[in-house]
């Protein structure tokens, strides 16, 4: 009996000794301390090690096992899990700290998903002076491109929603988050996947798009069939943005000094009149000099700087202004001044399209004791004799499939619950193949995802540039059109923000609305609730005499106006005819009556059809009512 006990023992320590799961193991950039994985799904956790070699992975009671591949990659996935946290997740011998099972949502798009919190947005300072929730994590994708797709992203790391780190997340994104994390009552983390101004195509599998027609067919098959010499493409072009982007955020602080200095010699320099004219480029510097009577209370009015500067007086670094930041009134220290002459240089840069611009007219000034002094007028400028022109960067992360292959493909294994987009504006002289392109993305990233069809909430573009009663050949009302028609793909929804934009600014500030919409769409297309989750829809029309009934549905309690007593927003026009604006009122609780123009028989009504139409038309919920247009007869 004691020699079979002895056995016994022999036989576990050998099966332990065969199963040890001690080699090192490389995981993705996504799987670090503080992240966030999903929660109700099967946990996917893969990387890298030595073919042959066993790997375990253990978290929070759940425990599972498996063998490196001959090419070096393993995958293995761990069972469903509820929400919680924080675990530890354990793989192999390395330990991933502050681990929460929650939701996890992607948050893809152009810079309105982009755009920081810290960017003036309505609200923000509310949001910091809370101190932000640890239980809402960001994992920030940087901003990559590549011909061919990539096994792990660039970069990044998982963030938690401190008054600190909340500063640079996406805010449309964060107020999203938050109103999941207090109404679901489960951790949350989102997945940053986006960039300014790029189009839906360059977030697409370009090996799709070659079968598809479009303005973008000739370049997608050019990344298809030539993926040799794109790679090259790239890694020359990277070279020349890595130079480029040393150069703009490293200014010789020595040479500026002296170059910012009131003894400085810039009789070499050109002249500019400020804000006429506009001749800068590369790293452009600009000097001005101004008198003082005192150096007490001098404030400077410049909020025009686009896109980065560097501002000096006298010599010493005043303010950096960054870019998507508005610069404030700045109250210039005493001692940096002078009584008598004094100098301000600016250090402007554009990396978007290598075009700084410094000032705008009535607002370029310093305030003396309430006085105005002047800055417009003649100003020296330096496009090069400072410092180098910048090397040619091409913006290639706007090709077929670039962006996809480097900031999307690389996170496809990881479980999600969703993804929220903004994006449109971009493609809006392209209107008329969107729908097309933008169906295409979505069932492309739930194919790589496989996870069946995973909520996708989309925003639609909100009214912007100059407002006109009539603008029948709006091309952004045409892609609000084609956003529309998106939603015959299933478990989608969409967030209309047609009231809160701004006519001067592409970026309207206002974000905390346009997260909490795409928050109503989920908690209806991910969550199954019975909300009103939209503004009225259209639905139907029906003629009555000289007058059209178009009712709606989402309507809510019913139909309301934010302002007036007539519905403002509808335009008319016969069968190939002018449109108009024509008179309408709500008629009932779903309905608004149009009366049409004296001899229209057949013809069209539009509502909100234009690039920033005025509107008023809401539920009792305050969502707006979305675009449309219809034929009647």
């Amino acid at each position: 009996m004691k020699h079979t006990w002895k056995l016994f023992v022999l036989l576990i320590l050998f099966s332990c000794e065969s199963t040890k799961f001690e080699s090192e193991v490389s995981l993705p950039r996504l799987f670090g301390d503080g992240m966030v994985l999903q929660r109700q799904e099967a946990i996917s956790i893969w990387g890298k090690g030595v073919p042959g070699e066993n790997v375990r992975v253990s978290l929070a009671g759940a425990i599972t096992s498996g063998t490196v591949e001959a090419d070096s990659t393993w995958f293995l996935q761990l069972p469903e899990l509820a929400a919680g946290g924080p675990f530890v997740l354990e793989v192999n011998n390395q330990k991933i700290n502050d681990v929460y099972i929650g939701d996890v949502w992607v948050a893809g798009g152009q810079s309105n998903m982009e755009w920081r919190l810290k960017s003036q947005v309505i609200g923000a300072e509310k949001e910091f002076a809370e101190g932000g929730n640890q239980e809402i994590r960001f994992f920030k994708v940087p901003n990559s491109y590549s011909a061919e797709k990539l096994d792990d992203v660039v970069g990044g790391e998982w963030k938690v929603a401190d008054s600190v780190n909340m500063k640079d997340f996406s805010a449309v994104a964060w107020f999203f988050a938050k109103r999941n994390n207090q109404e679901m009552k489960v951790p949350v983390g989102i997945i940053e996947s986006n960039w300014g101004g790029t189009p839906v195509e360059g977030w697409t599998d370009a090996e799709i798009l070659v079968e598809m027609e479009g303005s973008f067919l000739a370049q997608a098959k050019d990344v298809v069939e030539n993926r040799d010499t794109w790679i090259a493409k790239l890694n020359e072009n990277e070279m020349n943005q890595q130079l480029r982007d040393s150069l703009v955020s490293n200014p010789d602080t020595l040479a500026a000094r002296n170059v910012a200095s009131l003894g400085y010699d810039d009789s070499s320099w050109r002249k500019i009149n400020l804000p006429d004219a506009n001749p800068l480029a590369h790293i452009a510097w600009v000097r001005k000099k101004f008198n003082l009577t005192n150096t007490d209370d001098i404030i400077l009015h410049l909020p025009a700087l686009d896109q980065m500067a560097y501002v000096y007086v006298n010599g010493k670094l005043l303010h950096y202004k960054d870019w998507g930041v508005s610069m404030s009134d700045i109250e210039i220290p005493s001692d940096m001044l002078l009584k008598g002459g004094n100098v301000l240089t600016i250090r402007a840069i554009n990396t978007w399209n290598n075009q700084p611009r410094v000032g705008q007219e009535g607002e370029m000034y310093i305030l003396d004791s309430g006085e105005k002094i002047s800055l417009e007028g003649t100003w020296s400028y330096s496009n090069s004799v400072v410092e180098p022109q910048l090397p040619k960067v091409e913006w290639f992360n706007w090709m077929p499939g670039m962006m996809y292959n480097a900031m999307i493909v690389p996170i496809t294994n990881y479980s999600i619950k969703g993804a929220i987009w903004y994006q449109g504006e971009s493609n809006a002289g392209r209107h008329e193949e969107y729908k097309a392109l933008f169906s295409t993305m979505i069932t492309n990233w739930r194919k790589d995802w496989g996870l069946g069809d995973f909520p996708f909430l989309f925003v639609q573009l909100a009214n912007y540039m100059e407002r006109k009663d009539v603008q029948a050949d709006s091309n952004w009302a045409f892609l609000r059109e084609a956003q529309t028609q998106t939603l015959e793909l299933p478990n989608t929804g969409m967030a209309t923000i047609i009231d809160i934009g701004e006519a001067e600014d592409i970026h309207p500030r206002n974000k905390k609305d346009v997260g909490e919409r795409l928050w109503l769409q989920a908690r209806k297309v991910a969550y199954g609730e019975k909300n009103v989750a939209s503004g009225p829809q259209f639905d139907s029309l029906s003629r009555q005499g000289n007058e059209l009934l178009v009712k709606f549905k989402s309507v809510g309690e019913g139909l309301k106006l934010t302002e007036g007593e007539e519905v403002k927003g509808f335009i008319a026009a016969k069968e190939n005819g002018d449109f108009q604006q024509v008179t309408a009122m709500i008629s009932d609780k779903s309905s608004v009556r149009v009366i049409l123009p004296e001899g229209v028989e057949v013809g069209e009504i539009r509502y909100a059809w234009a690039d920033n139409p005025e509107v008023n038309l809401v539920n009792n919920l305050g969502l707006p009512t979305e675009p449309f247009r219809a034929k009647f007869e």
